[in-house]
């Protein structure tokens, strides 16, 4: 990893291109890709490796896309009929997939490797023959002229462009509200109906909630909320926050139960880093930056909650038991954890998710190349997610994070470096692609 830092940093110098157009691209980036290399962690907890067949994820999306699309759905109602579609289908192939993949113990990345390619001719298959050769298509304009196949570009302005960047935050903050609200009463009643008495802590989270939910009644807050996007000295602020708040809750809760184990210091130090990190946001050139940087805010609480599922998932009693199986497949058979149903389910899961990250991938690119854009996504989200210094043995969402920011930084400048230092653009191009496969064949 801090090889690659000291090539991004490198790079940057000798690019010639501003800060501010570094960060900004980084951020843009960041909230395009980062779901997608965080697809991969619960295949690498289960001991499945790095799952290069996320490929088969971002087809199922793509296939809903398209429906979607066809159907003359637009906006956030086109996005989520995409949902609805790509979600079934992508749980189908990762179930195919994990069967497959327990029938190879040993060599899921090779056979992974093959499946996306073997995926992508029964891909091709169906877009270029099937859509409008046997299925009918709605919508002429997407069709070739000769009336058979899918056109190679789908151009998803003016319907499904930005639907998710374009969520405003008092959106947000009702989804989140309702997800809470719905969570907590169910099972409250559950504890009821088990006669259990300690219903108090969902019900002060369900308050809580209600809290903060009015708080958008308040105009000056409303106001606030009526954006889609977030400087990125907000997002800082929001994490120095919430950082904060975290620290404290441990370091109250180990009062309350007290932990052998805890280590007061460590906190402390985390405190102390958060807030030497957010006084670098005073500097007046940094702050300006910041503050002209924008992202969507939906793709970034998407990716916050995707982290927050991944650290919770770990401690469940099917997480404990994929670490189980991801550690010694003997050891899991003999605490009688049936092996095979794990791995399929982390299968489907990781599909999934990598379903719906291509999903936040294309409506913010606005562009759908149909015949290419799901073919690079399991090699560069590897690569990402092992620049960030991740193996295939072990990676977490520390590490995805990490990895998109500096493979993406090395993605904006080396073709400008290329271009100074050899005068030729396409070598920084090239010398990127050899990173790309170079640190997978490394792992």
């Amino acid at each position: 990893m801090l090889l690659f830092l000291l090539i991004c940093v490198g790079g940057v110098a000798v690019s010639g291109n501003s800060a501010s157009f570094v960060i900004e691209n980084v951020a843009i980036r960041f909230g395009r890709n980062a779901f997608t290399v965080m697809s991969l962690l619960i295949p690498v907890l289960a001991g499945l490796g790095l799952n290069f067949s996320i490929v088969i994820g971002a087809i199922a999306a793509q296939i809903g896309l398209f429906f979607a699309v066809d159907w003359g759905f637009n906006s956030i109602m086109g996005m989520l009929i995409a949902f609805l579609i790509a979600t079934p289908l992508a749980m189908l192939f990762g179930f195919g997939v994990g069967r497959l993949f327990n029938k190879m113990k040993g060599s899921e990345m090779i056979a992974g490797l093959i499946l996306g390619y073997f995926a992508d001719g029964l891909y091709q298959l169906f877009f270029l023959y099937i859509l409008g050769g046997i299925l009918p298509v709605k919508t002429e304009s997407l069709i070739i002229p000769g009336g058979i196949g899918i056109k190679n570009t789908i151009d998803l302005t003016g319907n499904m462009k930005y639907a998710l960047d374009e969520v405003k935050l008092v959106d947000i903050v009702l989804i989140f509200f309702v997800i809470i609200a719905v969570v907590s009463v169910f099972r409250i009643i559950a504890k009821l109906k088990k006669k259990e008495k300690s219903v108090m802590k969902d019900l002060i989270i369900l308050l809580l909630a209600a809290a903060v939910y009015a708080l958008t009644y308040v105009p000056a807050v409303e106001k606030m909320l009526m954006t889609s996007k977030l400087s990125l000295l907000n997002v800082f602020l929001i994490i120095a926050v919430v950082g904060i708040v975290y620290v404290i809750w441990k370091i109250v809760s180990n009062k309350l139960h007290p932990d052998p184990k805890f280590k007061a210091l460590r906190y402390i130090m985390i405190i102390v880093a958060i807030v030497l990190l957010y006084a670098l946001t005073y500097i007046p050139e940094l702050e300006k930056i910041l503050m002209n940087s924008k992202v969507p805010a939906l793709p970034l609480a998407l990716i916050a909650g995707l982290s927050l599922f991944n650290a919770a998932f770990l401690s469940t009693r099917i997480g404990q038991n994929m670490r189980t199986v991801g550690q010694s497949r003997v050891i899991a058979n003999a605490s009688g954890i049936n092996v095979d149903r794990v791995r399929v389910l982390a299968m489907i899961i990781s599909t999934v998710l990598a379903s719906w990250g291509q999903l936040i991938y294309l409506q913010n690119l606005g562009t759908f190349a149909t015949y290419g854009a799901h073919l690079q996504v399991g090699q560069f989200a590897i690569a990402a997610l092992l620049i960030g210094g991740a193996s295939v043995s072990k990676a977490t969402n520390k590490q995805a994070i990490t990895g998109v920011i500096l493979f993406h930084t090395l993605f904006i400048v080396a073709p400008e470096a290329g271009k100074v230092l050899f005068n030729n653009a396409m070598l920084g191009e090239y010398f990127r692609v050899f990173v790309s496969y170079g640190v997978i064949a490394l792992a």
